[in-house]
């Protein structure tokens, strides 16, 4: 593909696990959190959590413990932890972020993010790895009524943008973020971090590439 005549109009990223690496970090941050509360911690719950926002995994947590489970404290602990490694900028990126965004500026293709995480914190992610003025809108998962793997997110990306949504690529890491990019008629490209693509993703018409370099040598 030349410069002159992309495949698409626009480009929109997840964020956490694609951009950032920070699923791992998340994940020992959740298990350290239980532990200090005393609370039970499952890692097959936790990956079912995977690209879904905040409110649908409070759910998913009362549902897979039960109406006791201190969800609050949690919560709490949790963001206290997590926000404390984000300020301290200890979350790195993914390899190939940087020339990728690079080349998209000097394609001059617009550019969004989507991610299951509150707009607030995305937003304090992204500015502490120096990567908040790169895009031109952030969609979180608290701004929209149905989190992926609905194509909720998605389609307000594209909106933000004032480009149709069959004109985007879509960059995800997981599954869930896969079917809503999907859902919202997108071009989609999955990059998977902590768990491998589903077979019915790819079924479904998304391309599973090993890292963002991948993305850029589309690019070239």
């Amino acid at each position: 593909m030349n410069a002159a005549a992309p495949r698409f109009a626009a480009v929109i990223f997840d964020m956490d696990g694609l951009l950032l690496d920070s699923e791992r970090i998340a994940f020992e941050i959740g298990r350290a959190a239980s532990e200090a509360l005393g609370i039970v911690w499952r890692e097959e719950v936790a990956f079912k959590m995977i690209g879904r926002n905040a409110a649908d995994n409070a759910q998913m947590l009362l549902r897979e413990y039960g109406a006791d489970y201190p969800l609050a404290a949690h919560m709490a602990e949790f963001g206290r932890r997590y926000d404390a490694l984000i300020a301290a900028g200890g979350i790195p990126l993914k390899p190939g972020a940087i020339e990728l965004l690079n080349r998209l500026d000097e394609l001059r293709i617009p550019r969004a993010v989507a991610t299951s995480t509150a707009h607030a914190r995305a937003a304090f992610k992204l500015e502490r790895v120096g990567l908040l003025t790169r895009f031109d809108a952030l969609v979180g998962g608290d701004e929209i009524t149905h989190g992926k793997p609905a194509p909720d997110i998605f389609l307000a990306a594209a909106q933000r943008l004032g480009v149709a949504p069959a004109s985007c690529l879509a960059l995800e890491d997981s599954n869930t973020g896969a079917q809503a990019a999907l859902a919202a008629g997108m071009q989609v490209r999955i990059i998977p971090d902590l768990l491998g693509a589903d077979a019915s993703v790819l079924a479904a018409g998304a391309r599973a590439l090993d890292s963002l370099h991948d993305v850029l040598r589309e690019l070239s």
